[in-house]
């Protein structure tokens, strides 16, 4: 018996949150893209060189940083280097990406790893013929014990065969454990962060407890950065290096005529607090 359903497309649903589409893929502005471009070979750097494939997990210290967006858009430009990639929408507990897609949000996983579905409805994207997506399905009561589960570590195995790249869409470190839960099936975990957003003493209590659950974090991502943030990050990147044992990326967010912050993130302070 197998894991997957047959991958076909799933019904969109219509989304009236223009603003936010225009962060996705093919919607994102040139330089903004070309920083996840960046952000896909700098994981070349980081990744174990020894396994087939993938299983990559995104987090952050507490909602509303971008991490969800980010998923989407590296998971993105992955496909356009022709690897096959699936996202997987982990966060059980108020999940985003089919909302940010436009999709059906249920069956997904969670009705997957409870057993009411017989196999995970993988779906594919009408982004990229190599991109597919597991949306999270309904809300259960035990996300982190789901999570955590002997069934999600066959299935995550198992996926290994069938993709290139897994990159997974868990809930913010600082607020629940399921991104530990996980840990155990992850090649590495990217923390997404947030200029003028991200307080220091969270960044701080999010990597002590990554570093007390011994998980592997390739790197960190600072979301909406200025422009002057990114001219000294540039400036200073290689004495970063030498001191650092983490991969930092700036995504460099466009600055439009009017004035207006053209957010490559969520743009959570104006419309929701939620990633």
């Amino acid at each position: 018996m197998g894991f997957f359903a047959n991958l076909k497309k799933k019904r969109t649903i219509k989304s009236n949150n223009e603003s936010k589409q225009s962060m996705l893929h093919k919607n994102l502005k040139f330089a903004a893209k070309e920083q996840y471009k960046q952000i896909r070979e700098n994981l070349s750097f980081v990744l174990p060189q020894d396994e087939k494939s993938y299983v990559i997990g995104v987090t952050s210290s507490v909602r509303g940083e971008g991490k969800s967006t980010t998923v989407i858009n590296l998971a993105s430009v992955l496909a356009e280097k022709d690897k096959t990639v699936l996202i997987i929408d982990a966060d059980l507990r108020i999940p985003t990406i089919a909302k940010k897609l436009g999709i059906e949000k249920t069956p997904g996983l969670s009705n997957f790893l409870v057993g009411k579905t017989e196999k995970a409805p993988i779906y594919s994207s009408n982004i990229n013929e190599k991109l597919f997506i597991l949306p999270s399905g309904d809300i259960p009561p035990n996300p982190s014990e789901l999570l955590g589960s002997e069934r999600m570590a066959r299935f995550v195995e198992k996926l290994r065969d069938s993709f290139d790249f897994v990159i997974i869409d868990t809930p913010p470190v600082n607020l629940v454990s399921d991104a530990l839960a996980l840990s155990p099936v992850l090649s590495g975990l990217i923390v997404v962060t947030r200029e003028s957003f991200t307080e220091k003493r969270e960044l701080k209590r999010c990597f002590r407890q990554l570093k007390l659950s011994e998980v592997k974090v390739l790197g960190t991502i600072l979301n909406d950065a200025s422009e002057d943030h990114a001219k000294n990050y540039r400036k200073s990147k290689y004495r970063y290096y030498r001191k650092s044992d983490y991969l930092k990326t700036d995504y460099l967010t466009p600055k439009p005529e009017d004035g207006n912050n053209a957010d490559v993130t969520d743009n959570v302070g104006n419309d929701e607090k939620k990633d």
